[in-house]
């Protein structure tokens, strides 16, 4: 099993298909997720899975704004055990090293960062969005999901974002640039190299009218005590050696184990603890990888299969078919939608 993601980022969801004439269960089914999961939204379900719902969903009904529309319906709280450790933090700069400290409980695939300004203005930092594309393909819908409601909570937490410069989208518009301009009030840049709100530095000191440091002091405390960092698991650091270095290396427990500093023997009785295999871990990031190469890239079969450790074409093959149901071929018609 791949990286996960908290239910709570589908709050909404099943509603806006229904307003937009969807079938629900249809789409869960499709991605494999249990509608009853909808209703706990402390449970976990695939990210690569929700993501491309999203991207499924937003082809299927014809609404091209889907991520945008889902992100109109949060709020923080869907961060669940981060919410009151953000909204009780100081400043923006404190809530900011928060999320990023702690993001892994939400999904250890995703990331928030302050970083420079992708347009060198000067007083300008951009805050970043990312996900590992190590661990997952890229989704232009769950993207738009994630930043529309980063801005929406740090407009919400300061009563406005008076600072935002611009905001930038890795991906081409999929919606009316319009859309974007209303959605986010300020000017929208596309292609550019991560997720990011730029804004103001001057944005990071202002403070936030809930702050506690005592609660943020307990909160903080019990996300230390309670939650534990998954690039610590031995199949975390397995799937990114695996993913590294795929394509340029033998697939092989003891290669892997070479990389991560430990016995072969010791790293499958770790990851039997963890509930995995090697060989488990081998095809969740084969499969990961075949997608995202055979649906986002041109490049010739053979030559993603020599990239996911094939040594034959008819190997990548027999693969997709027992992953996705068919051939590379229709795989990439299709877009794997």
């Amino acid at each position: 099993m791949g990286p996960m993601i908290r239910a709570a980022s589908l709050r909404g969801f099943a509603p806006l298909v229904q307003e937009l004439g969807g079938d629900v269960d249809a789409l869960l089914a499709r991605f494999g997720i249990p509608r009853q999961v909808l209703e706990s939204e402390d449970g976990l379900v695939s990210i690569t899975a929700h993501d491309r719902m999203l991207d499924a969903a937003a082809e299927r009904l014809a609404c091209r704004d889907f991520g945008l529309r889902l992100a109109e319906r949060q709020d923080l709280t869907v961060l669940g055990p981060l919410t009151v450790a953000i909204e009780s933090s100081s400043t923006v700069a404190e809530a900011l090293d928060c999320a990023s400290r702690f993001m892994f409980v939400h999904s250890p695939a995703l990331s928030v960062a302050v970083g420079p300004d992708p347009r060198g203005r000067r007083g300008v930092v951009a805050l970043t969005y990312r996900k590992d594309l190590r661990e997952s393909l890229y989704s232009s819908q769950a993207m738009e999901l994630g930043l529309g409601l980063f801005q929406r909570v740090a407009a919400l937490l300061l009563g406005g974002l008076s600072g935002l410069r611009s905001v930038e989208l890795p991906h081409a518009p999929v919606s009316p640039v319009r859309r974007y301009l209303d959605f986010f009030g300020a000017d929208v840049r596309f292609g550019s190299p991560a997720g990011a709100l730029c804004v103001e530095r001057r944005v990071l000191d202002e403070r936030f009218a809930g702050a506690d440091e005592a609660i943020r002091r307990i909160a903080v405390e019990h996300l230390s005590r309670d939650y534990r960092e998954p690039g610590e698991s031995a199949s975390t650091k397995v799937r990114l050696a695996l993913a590294e270095t795929l394509g340029t290396a033998t697939p092989s427990v003891a290669n892997a184990a070479r990389l991560l500093a430990a016995h072969p023997r010791t790293l499958q009785r770790r990851l039997a603890e963890e509930g995995t295999s090697f060989e488990a871990i081998l095809n969740d990031v084969r499969r990961e990888a075949a997608h995202r190469w055979i649906t986002c890239t041109n490049l010739p079969f053979g030559q993603v299969a020599a990239l996911m450790g094939f040594t034959e074409q008819s190997s990548l093959t027999h693969a997709v078919r027992r992953w996705y149901g068919v051939t590379p071929r229709d795989l990439r018609r299709t877009g794997g939608s």
